[in-house]
C-alpha cells in the first residue's frame, strides 16, 4: 500500500489509448500533427495566447524555464525547500550555466511578497553581489500548500517590482487547481506568471510534462535549449498525445481532485498529528519511530521526514480500501 509519492501511480487508461491513436508515420521532432495541437489546447485553456512545449521530465521543464529567464551571472530567488534547490541536483545550474539559486525561508514552503522585497533590497546594486532577474515558486507547495489567486498576484507585483520574472513549478498544479476551484489564468498569467511548468507525470501521465510560456519572448530561446539540453526527442508525437489525452475532458482536472479527496479523508483520520494544513495531496504526520515502525508493518509505505514526522501522498488512483485501511491505522495510533 503505497503512499511515498504520486510517482508511484499507474498511468491513465486514455494515455495508453492516445499512445496508440500516436502510432502512426508523422513528422519528426515537434513537427508532428499532436505537437502542432499543444498550443491551441493549452491557449484554450488558459484562456491566453501561450507556447506550451513537451519534455520529458519536471526537472527539465523547471531547468529549462529558468535558462531563458536569467543569464549566468544572474540569481533566481526561490524557497529553501523549492524542488529545484533541494531535489534537482543542480540541474537549474547546470542549464543556466551557472546562475545562482538564493533560496529564501517561508512556512510550509510559502514566499510572501515582504520576503521577495527584503531579500531584493538587501542585495547591493553592484559588480560584488550576484543580482537576481528571477522568482520561482511551487504551486502547490513542496508541504502540500496552494496559493490562492491574489497569493500569486501580489507576489507578481512584488516581481515585477523588483525587476524579477516569474516562474512557477507546477508539479503539482492539478492539486492545486482542484482545491481552488478558479480558472486556471487567475494563478498564472493574469498573475504575471510567464512560465509555468505544468505537471502531468504525477497526475496520470507517463513520461510527458509540459513547459507553458506565456511571455512570448522566451519561446524561441525555449526551443533552441531543448534541442541543446538533449530533449528534443525524435518522436515527440507520444510526448503531445500524452498531455492531450489528460487534457482532454479535464482527465487532468477529475485526477487532481480524486488525489486531494484521498487525502482529505486521511487528514481527517490523522486529527491533531497535522503538522500543516493539507490543502492538496501531500499530508505531514507527527509520529514517532515506533509508530511509524507500526504503520510500516502493516504494509504502509512512506517517507519518514523531519524528526518525528512521516510524509503520506496520495495518487490519482488511490485504492479505496487502502485509504481506508491507512485512515483506521491512523486513527489507532
Amino acid at each position: 500500500m503505497l503512499f511515498q509519492s504520486d510517482n508511484a501511480a499507474t498511468v491513465h487508461p486514455a494515455i495508453w489509448e492516445a499512445l496508440r491513436e500516436a502510432d502512426t508515420p508523422d513528422i519528426g521532432y515537434d513537427g508532428d500533427a499532436w505537437s502542432r495541437r499543444l498550443d491551441g489546447a493549452f491557449s484554450d485553456l488558459f484562456g491566453t495566447a501561450c507556447t506550451a512545449i513537451w519534455v520529458t521530465t519536471g526537472t527539465a521543464a523547471n531547468a529549462l524555464a529558468l535558462a531563458a529567464l536569467v543569464a549566468p551571472h544572474q540569481g533566481v530567488f526561490c524557497h529553501a525547500d523549492a524542488h529545484i534547490n533541494a531535489d534537482e541536483a543542480g540541474a537549474p545550474e547546470f542549464y543556466t550555466h551557472g546562475a545562482k539559486l538564493m533560496p529564501l525561508n517561508g512556512e510550509g514552503a510559502k514566499l510572501t511578497p515582504d520576503t521577495v522585497r527584503v531579500a531584493r533590497a538587501a542585495i547591493r546594486d553592484d559588480v560584488h553581489r550576484v543580482q537576481p532577474r528571477a522568482l520561482s515558486v511551487t504551486n502547490a507547495t513542496e508541504y502540500g500548500l496552494v496559493y490562492t489567486p491574489d497569493e500569486v498576484a501580489a507576489l507578481g507585483e512584488a516581481a515585477r517590482a523588483c525587476g524579477l520574472r516569474f516562474h512557477v513549478d507546477g508539479a503539482r498544479f492539478a492539486n492545486a487547481m482542484a482545491r481552488l476551484g478558479c480558472h486556471p489564468g487567475e494563478v498564472t498569467w493574469r498573475a504575471g506568471v510567464e512560465a509555468l511548468s505544468f505537471g502531468f507525470i504525477k497526475n496520470g501521465g507517463l513520461s510527458a510534462e509540459a513547459l507553458i510560456l506565456f511571455a512570448p519572448d522566451l519561446a524561441d530561446t525555449v526551443r533552441v535549449r531543448l534541442k541543446r539540453g538533449g530533449h528534443l526527442l525524435s518522436k515527440g508525437r507520444y510526448q503531445a498525445a500524452q498531455i492531450l489525452a489528460l487534457l482532454e475532458d479535464d482527465r487532468w482536472l477529475a485526477n487532481g481532485r480524486a488525489a486531494n479527496a484521498a487525502a482529505a479523508r486521511l487528514a481527517e483520520a490523522a486529527g491533531d498529528r497535522l503538522a500543516l494544513p493539507v490543502e492538496a495531496n501531500e499530508l505531514f504526520v507527527r509520529a514517532t519511530a515506533e509508530e511509524a515502525a507500526t504503520l510500516r508493518t502493516q504494509g504502509f509505505g512512506f517517507y519518514d521526514w523531519a524528526a518525528g514526522e512521516i510524509r503520506l501522498v496520495t495518487s490519482w488512483d488511490q485504492d479505496a480500501a487502502h485509504v481506508g485501511a491507512l485512515a483506521a491505522a491512523l486513527a489507532a495510533l
